[in-house]
């Protein structure tokens, strides 16, 4: 493929996961901030808060269930289809909410049609996150197979960014304008993001892999049940992976804007700041990351990096406790932006690189959204119950972290460094098996 073509094919692996997971976090941060007013209104406004992120938790939980149904479809009729559909209904659920009437107006069935649009996300999200790397890696020149499978996962922090500065701008606005339709903006907006993620889309053809197996006439009739027969350590692997990826992520990144106001007295303003600015460095070293891995291989990265979050659990919160927002700064850049990079930057690669193209959107998407479930949406709510539990101590939150870089560890003795092997060589225990 022309250098021009694999351009547009980065750009639409790109667009395409930061538009998903710009809608994705626009709810988060809109939740506390209104629709436990205007949607889960309630006599005490904490409670409101609550059903808010309750909601927030659930599209975690339907993310596998996302992934399965739309791996199924990727497996089955292509990568590039599939892409098209998440990304529709990511964008048809976002735009809803901008225009869904509040609690005064419909009574209940305001926070019931919410739930569910937040419940339609993550099944958009659950397919989208697996078609969007491998459109990415499967067209990849076997030597920029990191560089390109880095690309993909830009898309979560830059979608992260673009929320935050999104609801950053509307908070300019009175504060009786944006909880009347202020915040709705960025939503509906978000319908044109949509509509560029198409067209960018529409271009690209299918991915040569998915073309093998279709000329092979390979395509399994049920990816689900091959990948769970033939792959289940390979899942088991993903699953354990994704851990370290996920959980310090949700720290670093959401837990400690609560930890640092409630607990050590700094603003909200200096905490977003500290997450934003370590959010824009390892957007920056993502890239970087993937192309090294392309020289050293995949594990020496992950490993290297999930080690360096053993190490630095302890020291993260010395460097906030010195109450300093220098130090403070210095602290998430250091987690979020540079230990944390490596990993994110090559996991997805190293995920592909472990399945075959026949049920490969399966396999990721089932490793990747199920330790998503089990170590994302739940981080920040297993931090703070062990701060309540252990009266305000870090240490068992640390403890968490270096807990969750084990069993990552653990997760990934077995994989063997790919790098310079053929990304469709064919899998003899999947023939062996089928014979």
């Amino acid at each position: 493929m022309k250098e021009k073509g694999l351009r547009r094919v980065l750009v639409a692996s790109l667009v395409g996961s930061t538009i998903e997971w710009f809608d994705y976090f626009l709810y988060g941060t809109v939740a506390a901030l209104v629709f436990n007013q205007l949607f889960f209104v309630t006599d005490d406004p904490a409670f409101g808060t609550l059903y808010a992120f309750a909601a927030f938790a659930l599209a975690f939980l339907i993310r596998p269930f996302g992934g399965i149904i739309f791996s199924h479809i990727g497996d089955k009729i292509g990568r590039k289809r599939t892409l098209v559909l998440t990304l529709s209904l990511m964008g048809l659920a976002t735009f809803l909410m901008g225009v869904l009437p509040t609690y005064q107006t419909i009574g209940i069935w305001a926070p019931v049609l919410l739930i569910l649009l937040r419940l339609v996300q993550g099944l958009g999200l659950g397919g989208e996150w697996g078609g969007a790397l491998l459109l990415a890696v499967e067209y990849a020149p076997k030597e920029k197979r990191g560089l390109f499978g880095s690309i993909p996962q830009m898309g979560v922090t830059l979608g992260m960014l673009m929320g935050t500065l999104a609801l950053s701008v509307m908070t300019l606005l009175p504060d009786d304008a944006f909880l009347s339709w202020g915040w709705r903006v960025p939503f509906i907006l978000s319908a044109l993001l949509v509509v560029f993620g198409l067209w960018i889309r529409k271009g690209i053809d299918e991915t040569p892999s998915f073309k093998k197996i279709q000329q092979k006439g390979d395509v399994p009739k049920l990816p689900i049940a091959d990948t769970l027969r033939y792959h289940w350590r390979e899942v088991l692997i993903a699953i354990g992976a994704k851990v370290v990826e996920t959980a310090p992520f949700y720290i670093f990144g959401t837990f400690i804007v609560s930890y640092a106001t409630q607990h050590l007295d700094f603003s909200e303003t200096n905490a977003l700041n500290a997450v934003t600015i370590g959010t824009i460095v390892t957007t920056i070293l993502m890239p970087i990351m993937g192309a090294f891995s392309d020289k050293v291989g995949r594990k020496p990265l992950y490993v290297g990096g999930t080690i360096l979050m053993i190490l630095y659990a302890f020291p993260y919160f010395w460097l906030l406790h010195q109450g300093s927002v220098a130090m403070l700064i210095l602290a998430t850049v250091i987690g979020l932006g540079i230990i944390w990079a490596p990993i994110t930057a090559v996991l997805g690669t190293m995920f592909s690189e472990i399945f075959s193209a026949r049920v490969r959107y399966t396999g990721i998407s089932l490793g990747y959204q199920i330790g998503a479930a089990v170590a994302g949406g739940t981080a920040p709510l297993i931090a703070t119950a062990l701060l309540i539990r252990f009266n305000n101590s870090y240490i068992p939150v640390a403890l968490y972290i270096i807990f969750t870089a084990v069993i990552s560890l653990i997760a990934v003795i077995t994989v063997k460094d790919k790098r310079a092997a053929d990304l469709d060589a064919d899998d003899p225990l999947i023939e062996t098996k089928q014979a």
